[in-house]
């Protein structure tokens, strides 16, 4: 125990991290539903993602870190771009031109539920208490509620929003076994190098989706639709999705899940205070089990082979 807090990084690191996540990520669905009406999903996302790896690349050598690691790694490092910022954002990005940005990031607050069930599936998986299994339970129920309004659309006539929460929905998989995946790597590489590669590999997916679809011309370039791209650039690229790759690797996955608690509150907040949106009575519903399902799930959490809740593993870490 004594070596592992010598280890730990410092707690300032720990919380400046753990704010970009949970503030700077709730804002990028509302920059990205604006942005997602201004040119079509892989184009906003590869062009964001382009430019955000070269920069955290460039940044990590210009600090003198190696930039390339053993080629096991690198392969590893590719799949988790492909799992975390290709399929489990650019779905996302594209889901928003169809759902409101508060609604969209309430669905991803399904992603601690989905880490837990697949940890669930592991070997070495961890485990989760009985109320950990309610809260599986009650995620599914309240995924449901979220998504009932877009199925009943669906049903009648206008098939977009239930496509949309389906790829939402599959998005936020591929995200949550991508978190999963990354936690149990133990890379040697530098967190930022990491974070770098993943945006490239991920920008060069949707960047060749976009030109398959011939999407380009689409693409409406202007004050707008560059601010959009900047903010996602500098604080969901660089200091979100760097902090959120830097905690994975640092803190237990399960306290790296809150941010789901935090990022639908900013998004509902900001989507209704800058693009006019508002929930419906059952979403409000729906929004509460979920939020009570991360809870009970994150909360949950055992070590694999251990009978102590994970919370015990990380005294130092509790009121983050």
């Amino acid at each position: 125990m004594d070596s592992i807090l010598r280890t730990r990084p410092p707690r300032y690191r720990i919380l400046l991290a753990f704010a970009c996540v949970y503030i700077f990520w709730g804002a990028t669905y509302t920059a990205a539903r604006f942005g997602v009406h201004l040119m079509p999903a892989p184009v906003l996302a590869g062009v964001r993602l382009s430019i955000g790896g070269c920069l955290m690349l460039s940044f990590a050598a210009l600090r003198g870190k190696r930039i390339w690691g053993p080629v096991r790694e690198m392969r590893r490092i590719f799949l988790l771009g492909v799992l975390l910022l290709f399929t489990g954002n650019v779905g996302l990005v594209w889901a928003e031109f169809y759902l409101p940005s508060g609604l969209s990031a309430l669905l991803v607050a399904i992603v601690p539920v989905y880490v837990a069930l697949i940890e669930l599936m592991l070997p070495k998986g961890e485990r989760l208490r009985s109320r950990g299994q309610i809260g599986l339970v009650l995620g599914f129920i309240g995924l449901a509620i979220l998504a009932w309004p877009s199925a009943h659309t669906g049903l009648h006539g206008d098939r977009h929003e239930i496509f949309a929460v389906g790829v939402l929905m599959l998005g936020a998989l591929s995200f949550a076994s991508g978190s999963i995946l990354s936690h149990h790597s133990k890379l040697t590489i530098d967190p930022f190098v990491c974070a770098g590669w993943e945006m490239l590999i991920a920008s060069i997916c949707d960047l060749v989706l976009a030109t398959c679809l011939r999407e380009w011309g689409h693409a409406q370039w202007d004050r707008d639709s560059i601010s959009a791209i900047a903010y996602l650039i500098l604080f969901g690229s660089l200091a979100g999705f760097t902090s959120y790759t830097w905690l994975l690797q640092n803190v237990p996955v399960a306290k790296v899940a809150t941010y789901a608690y935090v990022n639908p509150m900013v998004a509902v907040l900001l989507g209704a205070l800058l693009l006019g949106e508002r929930l419906q009575g059952n979403e409000w519903f729906g929004m509460v089990i979920i939020l009570l399902a991360v809870f009970l799930v994150t909360s949950s959490r055992l070590q694999p082979g251990h009978g102590e809740p994970e919370l015990k593993e990380a005294p130092a870490l509790e009121e983050v």
